[in-house]
């Protein structure tokens, strides 16, 4: 699941997380009262050089991540123009393709205990009503890295099928999907109860008796 970082050092790694995510927050707010598609289409633009200032490696594993959303946008597409509105659709098609490359890019160039510590650092004032933050910011980590891992698995399925019929995949590929994500969900506690689990360590007293 964790093999969606970029292996290759880039300058984006070397950027804090907190800055990366801060500026993705500040990008959405940006876009998100922009009208004209050839701004969008711009910013789409904008994303793709990024990408590539960081290498083939990078570009490669950004176009992996969006080929699932190439269904939702097509039924976006294909909806708007239904109802005669090709221009709104285009818009939003754009708009999701930019901000869903940009924080795919944050995800690839950034650890996952780096974006835990954001999260909690985020979460601090609660803590003083109980709430655990670690373990908050460590679901928060794990769902940002899982879906990108699902949407992969599930382009895997669909291959996999197509090679081995000839209609269309449908629900017949939820279980499988679900099955997986279970293992994957089995896998990671297994290897958070080997390191210790996220229980506070014992007080001093407690280790002595």
């Amino acid at each position: 699941m964790l093999a969606l970082t970029l292996e290759a050092r880039t300058w984006a790694h070397r950027l804090p997380a907190g800055l990366k995510l801060a500026l993705v927050a500040l990008v959405v707010v940006l876009a998100l009262p922009v009208t004209d598609p050839r701004l969008v289409a711009g910013l789409v633009v904008a994303v793709a050089g990024l990408y590539a200032s960081l290498g083939r490696q990078a570009m490669r594993m950004g176009l992996r991540l969006l080929r699932p959303l190439a269904v939702v946008l097509a039924i976006i597409m294909i909806w708007h123009l239904v109802l005669h509105e090709a221009r709104l659709g285009l818009l939003i098609c754009l708009r999701i393709l930019a901000l869903v490359g940009l924080a795919n890019l944050v995800t690839i160039t950034t650890r996952l205990d780096d974006l835990m510590a954001v999260v909690e650092w985020l979460l601090a004032p609660l803590s003083r009503l109980g709430l655990p933050t670690s373990r908050v910011a460590l679901a928060v980590a794990l769902v940002i890295r899982q879906i990108p891992a699902l949407a992969t698995r599930a382009e895997a399925l669909r291959a996999a099928w197509r090679a081995r019929a000839t209609r269309r995949p449908g629900r017949e590929l939820a279980l499988p999907l679900v099955l997986s994500a279970l293992d994957d969900a089995e896998q990671v506690a297994d290897a958070l109860r080997a390191r210790g689990g996220l229980a506070p360590p014992a007080p001093p007293d407690e280790e002595r008796t």
